[in-house]
């Protein structure tokens, strides 16, 4: 590893790419967070199903894509120029939080589902290139602290984003204020992607398997003839269902055990 990781976030190989990393997991972090907030104390009261189930449904409806998608996001991520497609996904970004703010000023909670829906799609794309992009930009001793910075700065940004969605959103004009806040932060994470240097395809010979259900089970095949990398895959799946499971139970524990308000709330999923 490098002496000092930090000479990393001056070069132009990676800056970029952590810019943009960093701005879309707070993005992510900001809408969801806002909607459960908002579910939890005002959408829920105008839908036919409780917090508690709309708040956990929002969870999944947020991973689901991850399960479906990871496999055919990983081939395209092999078939192209890693650079234009995190550009691509980017741009895609821009017109979720232009609906994302849609949903807010209608409060339609139906609506805004789908939109976390299409968020976690977005969000599925994004990871594997955010990852195999890095042995393109980095030397090999690098690797192990650009994965570190990338790691961190992942969960700073889910960290202040949690907190800033969840403080915001039931303030005075706070749909409003969300609503520029995600739309202009999308916008700075695509400008920051316009300057990540493009790279060579890491295998365009592939043939894409649109069929995310074959797609899944080869890619799942292939794993466990490594067991090392399949454990490791295990462990890290158990290790976000396990937090996740924590995290969905959260806002209804605050609001109906604890008798908090939104700032009760944030200050549980912040500090876990």
């Amino acid at each position: 590893m490098h002496s000092n990781q930090w000479h990393l976030l001056k070069t132009k190989r990676f800056l970029p790419l952590f810019l943009t990393q960093f701005l879309g997991a707070f993005n992510d972090n900001v809408f969801k967070n806002a909607l459960v907030i908002l579910i939890t104390y005002t959408v829920a009261e105008n839908s036919t199903f409780s917090p508690q189930i709309m708040v956990t449904a929002a969870a999944g409806i947020f991973i689901l894509p991850f399960f479906l998608f990871s496999a055919v996001a990983g081939q395209l991520a092999d078939k192209w120029d890693k650079a234009r497609l995190i550009q691509i996904i980017k741009f895609v970004e821009i017109i979720l939080m232009i609906g994302a703010a849609t949903g807010f000023f209608l409060g339609s909670a139906n609506f805004l589902m789908l939109m976390l829906f299409l968020m976690g799609a977005q969000s599925t794309f994004f990871g594997p290139v955010k990852y195999g992009i890095l042995p393109d930009q980095l030397r090999k001793e690098e690797l192990i602290s650009g994965n570190a910075l990338i790691e961190a700065g992942t969960f700073v940004s889910i960290l202040v984003g949690t907190i800033i969605g969840g403080l915001l959103i039931l303030a005075e004009g706070g749909v409003a204020i969300i609503s520029t806040l995600v739309l202009m932060v999308a916008l700075s994470g695509w400008a920051c992607s316009l300057f990540i240097p493009s790279t060579k395809a890491a295998d365009a010979d592939i043939t894409v398997q649109y069929n995310i259900f074959i797609s899944t089970y080869e890619i799942i095949t292939h794993i466990r003839e490594n067991p090392a990398v399949f454990r490791s895959i295990l462990g890290i799946s158990w290790f976000w269902l396990f937090g996740a499971s924590f995290l969905s139970q959260f806002p209804t524990f605050g609001k109906d055990i604890v008798g908090g308000d939104e700032q009760v709330v944030t200050l549980f999923l912040a500090v876990f």
